[in-house]
């Protein structure tokens, strides 16, 4: 390792242990001041956050590794300027999500007493059958995005330090597993909030930096021009339309069915917050999709990376290349920023769907006496299975995947084919019935898998017929099983 190695090195595990140490510090003076339950702390902070959180946290959860690295990598390496089109359709995903969940969801989740996703589907619907399913499928794809994000904190710390992979894993995983499983939600939401800035700052140096070494925009076109001839190629020539539609779907509208970012709308604390946060996460994070990618573009004009093995080696190798040694930590803290906001999200949500979706439901139930005990062991139990979940992680990552992208990308959409329609149909339609979510959200996934492997039209990723099957199951079954109606109490607490 060398000595400018070191110091970034430095650099990074100082950041990583600021966050935790603020996590843990401001979940604990916030969980003394409410009068929540234990539970409620934990999951879902104290429904407490304010504008800048609420947005900070949703932009970071949804911004990952994806985005400050493979995206951007992808765009200096091969793709060129469409990259940076195709990446603009998620500027307004923020302001989306808390457009349309944001108020019925909060309002909803706080009535029946739901700190997660899928407790507001029980609620909903009355159904075991789709508590079980939901919780079983997050479980699954949020172990194989956590893989990818874990992979990227992996391969950006072993990529810019030169220690192995095993390594740089357990610095990165043991620092995300102690402030969430320590913490909780509020932990969580905290750090994001400082890895939001983080991001916006690096966003800037890369930029500044990249510009800077090429010797403006004309050093970077005549660059652009040798090292990457196709650069301007139409966005057409690098993706059919059908690709396209499917990214659209997949980081855009779809993102409705990712229940890390809805259960953002259940924690803020009032209607100001909410409106003060959509401007928020959607300047921000324009700001941070454009900006990383534009300067990912053009910091293709820079050097020959003919020798590097994948485009998730270009940031990290570009940036220690153009940037001073102490600056060049400085914004690698960036995307590990990015890798730390989601996989976070993505271990609180897992360990809330097994201790209050399954385990309270089904093995607690309503005795009495597992009742008292699972309150009074509940942070306990919790930080346990934090870091139980974290640790498998952990070992499910020693044999990494070659290309995060892809991995992050599948684990979006059996999220979103698992989520989208019972929790968008739950809301906004009376008719939806516990069958038409169960079908939905069952048929959506099986078409999603076999799709996937099996089907290949026009470029169209399984996602599209995936939700498409979902759609129709949930709003065919529904009308044909709606003939009584809602019960009364479910009409009271949600619609």
């Amino acid at each position: 390792m060398t000595g400018n190695q070191k110091i970034i090195l430095m650099i990074l595990i100082g950041y990583l242990l600021l966050n935790a140490v603020i996590g843990i510090i401001y979940s604990r003076k916030q969980s003394a001041m409410s009068s929540l339950s234990p539970e409620k702390k934990f999951f879902i902070g104290s429904r407490g956050m304010n504008g800048l959180l609420l947005a900070m946290t949703t932009m970071a959860t949804y911004t990952s590794v994806s985005s400050f690295v493979s995206g951007p990598g992808a765009a200096g390496l091969t793709y060129g300027y469409a990259q940076v089109w195709i990446a603009a359709v998620q500027i307004p995903v923020t302001f989306l999500v808390l457009g349309v969940l944001g108020n019925k969801l909060a309002l909803v989740s706080r009535r029946t007493g739901a700190v997660t996703v899928v407790g507001y589907l029980k609620a909903r619907y009355k159904s075991d059958a789709l508590v079980i399913i939901t919780s079983l499928l997050m479980v699954a794809f949020c172990t194989a995005q956590m893989i990818g994000q874990f992979t990227g904190g992996a391969t950006l710390i072993a990529s810019i330090t030169g220690l192995n992979h095993v390594s740089s894993l357990l610095i990165f995983g043991a620092v995300v597993i102690v402030y969430t499983a320590f913490g909780g939600f509020t932990a969580v939401a905290v750090t994001d909030t400082i890895q939001g800035i983080i991001m916006c700052f690096g966003t800037f140096l890369f930029i500044f930096y990249v510009l800077k070494a090429g010797g403006g925009m004309a050093g970077i076109d005549a660059g652009l021009s040798a090292n990457l001839p196709d650069v301007y190629n139409n966005l057409f020539s690098v993706y059919t339309p059908g690709s396209l539609l499917s990214f659209w779907v997949l980081v855009g509208f779809g993102t409705l069915g990712l229940p890390q970012t809805a259960v953002r709308a259940m924690g803020f604390k009032n209607t100001k917050s909410l409106h003060s946060a959509m401007w928020i996460g959607a300047l921000t994070c324009s700001f941070i999709i454009v900006g990383m990618h534009l300067a990912g573009c053009w910091a293709g004009a820079l050097v020959d990376t003919a020798d590097l093995p994948t485009s998730d080696y270009f940031v990290p190798y570009i940036v220690q290349k153009i940037m001073p040694v102490g600056i060049a930590g400085i914004f690698l803290a960036a995307p590990m920023a990015a890798v730390m906001s989601t996989a976070d999200s993505l271990l609180i949500l897992a360990a809330a769907t097994i201790v209050k979706d399954l385990w309270r439901t089904y093995v607690v139930k309503d005795d009495p006496k597992k009742i008292e005990s699972y309150n009074r062991n509940i942070q306990k139990v919790s930080t346990l299975m934090t870091i139980a979940f974290g640790v498998l992680v952990i070992i499910l990552t020693l044999n990494p995947p070659d290309i995060i992208f892809f991995l992050n990308l599948f684990a979006f959409g059996g999220l979103e084919c698992t989520f989208l329609w019972p929790l968008i149909g739950g809301l906004f339609w009376k008719k939806g019935t516990r069958q038409a979510a169960v079908a939905s959200s069952v048929g959506a996934v099986a078409t999603y898998i076999f799709c996937y492997y099996k089907v290949n039209v026009a470029g169209i990723n399984a996602v599209i017929w995936g939700l498409l099957a979902g759609g129709i199951l949930y709003f065919a079954v529904g009308w044909l099983t709606s003939r009584n109606g809602l019960d009364q109490d479910i009409i009271e607490n949600c619609f």
